[in-house]
């Protein structure tokens, strides 16, 4: 934080906390005390009205205030709640960011709406995993997407789907990265990939070696974070579920679920999906309640599988040699 940007937190830091001794905003800034004694002599001399109180700190004088802004309490809760998420979500960087956010906030709201948002707040609360798995990654990352650079990495695919791929063996990739999307509790990559010669989704706890690449790309200009290119998921599967789990299905649907409907045995899902690999153990977590109606390629792979693993239990349960 700069020497001026930190001036302008300190008078929010003042307004939303009232006196505040100078070790107290030196930890809150991680600067010296020597630091904010120049800062506040530095904000006296420009005519900010403190007043010190020998043994309690600094404070601004009573009716001091920057231009506020004007928020509702429903308002004010939503930017805080996401502030607050921003912070938990994102590296070290960003974190900083969204928490000065959250007090610059809170300092410009006037007191009696402070305290009825403060109490709302402490009831609702957000709490999240912690920020990305790899956080050098996440920067690099996001440092060649604002410069437009390509990247190079090693990707441990799950499913390789593809004849010249061995699964579970990385592949050397290069991409042209467009966004870093967090999607079902985990960050990923999207861009486009030269091997592949299309758009593709990456995980960055799959990601190894990154290399940025002095090449520069062109983001097209249709590209859009939240759009869902489904064009390469060309196998229909219909899953019935009984009654008995179909609300369970309805609260955490399957990321590969694109319509959903009741049926007179329970509740009728069809999924398109790329391989038949990405919904197996999803499949096999319902157990019993399950049904792949089609198609039968599916339903023998689950077979197989289900075969393999009595093969497994069988040998577990039998009696071991005398």
């Amino acid at each position: 934080m700069n020497r001026t940007d930190r001036l302008l937190a300190i008078i929010l830091e003042l307004q939303a906390k009232g006196c505040q001794r100078a070790e107290d905003l030196a930890e809150t800034f991680e600067v010296s005390k020597r630091t904010i004694y120049r800062d506040l002599m530095a904000l006296d001399e420009s005519g900010v009205p403190l007043v010190a109180t020998p043994g309690k700190g600094y404070d601004l004088v009573e009716g001091y205030f920057l231009p506020p802004l004007s928020f509702t309490a429903d308002e004010a809760i939503m930017l805080l709640m996401g502030s607050d998420f921003m912070a938990q979500s994102f590296d070290a960087q960003y974190r900083t960011a969204a928490q000065s956010a959250g007090r610059k906030i809170t300092a410009v709201l006037p007191e009696p709406l402070r305290i009825e948002v403060a109490e709302v707040e402490a009831g609702l609360r957000f709490i999240v995993p912690d920020g990305p798995e790899k956080p050098e990654l996440f920067q690099q990352l996001r440092r060649a997407i604002l410069q437009r650079r390509r990247v190079r990495f090693l990707y441990h695919a799950r499913f390789s789907g593809e004849k010249e791929s061995e699964p579970g063996v990385p592949t050397s990739r290069v991409v042209d990265p467009y966004a870093l999307i967090h999607v079902g509790g985990a960050w990923h990559l999207g861009g486009y990939c030269h091997l592949r010669q299309d758009r593709r989704n990456f995980r960055l706890s799959r990601i190894a070696e990154l290399t940025i690449l002095n090449e520069t790309f062109r983001r097209p200009s249709n590209f859009e974070v939240a759009q869902r290119d489904p064009s390469d998921r060309t196998l229909t599967v219909r899953v019935l579920f009984d009654w008995q789990s179909a609300r369970w299905v309805r609260e955490s649907p399957s990321f590969f679920q694109v319509a959903a409907e009741e049926h007179p045995e329970g509740w009728l899902v069809t999924l398109r999906i790329r391989l038949e690999e990405e919904i197996i153990q999803w499949l096999l977590s319902w157990g019993t309640h399950a049904k792949v109606l089609e198609p039968d390629s599916l339903r023998q792979r689950l077979l197989l599988e289900i075969q393999a693993m009595a093969r497994i239990y069988a040998e577990l349960n039998e009696p071991l040699p005398s």
